[in-house]
């Protein structure tokens, strides 16, 4: 009978794993030029435009992450770090358990070159958003734009 127990303790913890969503940590960045445009990105493996920004590796802080994928992405860099947190959103959808912090970044500067995994960078006003925007991307820039406070959902 112990054995038995014992063999039902180690499925139970199996399939607990599988079932269970696996938590990731993600950034984005709400890059602002003088003009208050957004710089939104297109990737060349899935379509619309999005938030520059990715997971955070393992070992990396938020910052780090950030600084990395605005580099990776758009070729920005930061002189110091970014000047605020918009907010930290949620998203469980598809059995996932994904977060992301959103930065905001004012005081920025270009200096390297762009992934071959961008199609496109741009810079937009928040009023004429190209056709695609992710709705994730549109609320967060609303938000940023009227001072509602976000929600945390993504």
């Amino acid at each position: 009978m112990g054995d038995f127990r014992g063999l039902l303790f180690r499925l139970y913890k199996m399939w607990s794993k599988l079932g269970r969503a696996k938590l990731t940590i993600g950034v984005r960045a709400l890059v602002l030029d003088e003009e208050d445009r957004i710089c939104l990105v297109r990737h060349s493996y899935r379509d619309g435009w999005y938030l520059p920004g990715g997971s955070v590796k393992t070992g990396e802080s938020l910052v780090d992450a950030m600084q990395r994928e605005l580099r990776e992405e758009t070729g920005v860099e930061l002189p110091e770090t970014p000047q605020s947190v918009h907010g930290v959103f949620s998203s469980f959808s598809q059995h996932k358990s994904d977060h992301v912090v959103v930065f905001v970044v004012k005081d920025w500067t270009i200096s390297s070159s762009v992934s071959p995994e961008i199609a496109e960078v741009g810079f937009f006003a928040s009023d004429n958003l190209p056709d695609g925007t992710s709705a994730a991307t549109t609320r967060r820039i609303k938000e940023q734009v009227t001072g509602v406070p976000p929600g945390h959902r993504w």
